[in-house]
């Protein structure tokens, strides 16, 4: 790790409403989304509802630009609702029919290029059970419920991980939403969210590509260095650190450089071709992913997208 590469690597991702509700949908779309660009990673991106959905949670399409789908029925109203979360399997439901789109996606691409799967961390999905503000107070006032509700989340997410794992996937996306100093506190996000990110991790520890995601602004990026992954993506263009600051603190990879909805979305080729030559500058295009901080918005026009990937071969 470490050496220049022939070219730099590229990597975007979205969602497909709509098509995300079945796992042929969901399959072929990204299928497709990868055989128009041909990037260096495929992110599988099901809706954030497909680890969650048979615990109870609805949730509607209504036209948000980054492709997600808002929550209309959560199933965490009071404390003692965390308890009666039961550990989910998956060999049926949602989470089995994420591992069919999966497979579908695996025998069709992973001999050409690497395929990861999107993990939402027990926080994550203890958020989109409860409402963001819920967990947040149920956390503070009622601590030991929302942990046995966690540690019930993370063994569903570790059985669906080991199932993904038999299928020719090269590692995990780890979404993280809640180490953010907006949210969260050092002390609470150790107590409440490492310990089960580093449980989850080890089971894909023989994986060789495994990418952490840190969402959103004023993250606690430093907690971060030493988790066993080999990249780290994040919203590099409007939070610390930059690129350059994040070599310095991170040993592995880093996937990033693009600004999603000013520069992807709304700006030009030009623009788009600027800032990617600025990034990869930035990191002397070594141990780099050109990305952005998180799913492309569903409107970036094409001819973005293709400026960042003939950027790449410059």
């Amino acid at each position: 790790m470490g050496d220049y590469p022939d070219r730099t690597p590229i990597a975007l991702w979205r969602h497909f409403p709509i098509d995300d509700q079945t796992p042929d949908g969901l399959a072929a779309a990204i299928i497709d989304f990868q055989r128009t660009y041909d990037f260096d990673l495929v992110k599988v991106t099901p809706a954030s509802s497909f680890c969650i959905k048979d615990w109870g949670v609805d949730d509607e399409w209504r036209g948000n630009s980054e492709g997600t789908r808002e929550y209309v029925r959560r199933v965490i109203n009071s404390p003692e609702d965390w308890i009666k979360l039961k550990p989910l399997e998956p060999k049926s439901g949602a989470l089995e029919a994420q591992l069919t789109c999966l497979k579908t996606i695996c025998d069709e691409l992973s001999q050409f290029v690497p395929v990861i799967q999107t993990i939402f961390s027990p926080l994550a999905q203890a958020k989109n059970l409860a409402g963001g503000q819920t967990l947040l107070v149920h956390l503070r006032k009622y601590p030991e419920a929302v942990q046995t509700g966690l540690k019930i989340i993370a063994e569903s997410t570790q059985r669906f991980i080991e199932a993904a794992c038999k299928l020719d996937i090269s590692g995990i996306f780890y979404a993280i939403q809640h180490a953010n100093y907006q949210l969260l506190s050092n002390y609470e996000y150790e107590k409440f969210g490492r310990v089960y990110d580093l449980s989850l991790l080890s089971g894909v520890s023989e994986k060789w590509l495994n990418m952490l995601h840190l969402h959103g602004d004023n993250i606690m990026f430093n907690l971060f260095a030493d988790y066993p992954i080999q990249a780290i993506n994040w919203h590099d263009r409007e939070t610390y650190p930059n690129l350059t600051e994040a070599q310095a603190l991170f040993p592995g990879v880093l996937c990033g450089g693009l600004q999603r909805i000013r520069t992807m979305e709304l700006g030009s080729p030009e623009h788009v071709t600027t800032e990617a030559r600025n990034a990869i500058l930035a990191t002397d295009n070594r141990r780099f992913i050109l990305g952005t901080g998180c799913v492309l918005s569903i409107t970036t026009p094409r001819a973005n997208i293709i400026a960042a990937m003939k950027s790449c071969e410059q």
